[in-house]
């Protein structure tokens, strides 16, 4: 093979490489971006689900732990909400304008609920959702991508935890309550 074919395929093939590389950087870049309206995506139906749910508990339950600890979610949440819409908004991610499907199917068993059963099937939604709540901001606040939801993320997640807390304590009253009735 002569030299002059010799170093055309040596730069193509040096090409290709060069370009396979960028490619693969763009994917990844593109990948990172992703697990960050992935995450936000993932909070706002959950967010909007935390409001939901919680509306319904003030409307419905008589505890007064039920409808305190529901009053402090409607707080924290709607402000989290609005937070996470504004972030979203400067970033042209499109968020989800309603529950999804799990959170709808308990909004749905929940309305049709009162009394006892109502406070501890509620409250049980609450610490499964703020546990899983904690995890996604804990791994948000060190992986993120994106600087400004990673730091969101981080000053959130002491007061999900707290939320956490929170749920269990009234949780295992409410459950309490029942075994006190039994």
């Amino acid at each position: 093979m002569s030299r002059i074919k010799m170093l055309a395929m040596l730069t193509m093939l040096g090409m290709g490489l060069w370009l396979a590389g960028v490619a693969a950087a763009d994917d990844e870049k593109k990948g990172k971006e992703s697990a960050d309206k992935d995450f936000a995506s993932k909070v706002s139906a959950s967010g909007l689900a935390e409001v939901n749910l919680s509306e319904l508990a003030v409307r419905v339950s008589r505890n007064p732990a039920v409808r305190q600890f529901a009053q402090q979610m409607l707080a924290d949440h709607k402000r989290a909400n609005q937070e996470l819409l504004q972030m979203a908004n400067q970033r042209s991610i499109k968020l989800p304008g309603e529950m999804d499907d799990e959170h709808q199917k308990c909004f749905d068993k929940l309305k049709k609920l009162s009394g006892a059963e109502f406070d501890r099937e509620y409250m049980e939604a609450m610490v499964k959702d703020h546990e899983k709540a904690v995890k996604a901001f804990e791994k948000q606040s060190k992986e993120g991508k994106d600087e400004a939801m990673k730091r969101w993320a981080g000053q959130l997640t002491p007061i999900l935890k707290h939320h956490l807390e929170m749920a269990r304590k009234v949780c295992d009253q409410v459950k309490g309550d029942k075994k006190d009735k039994d």
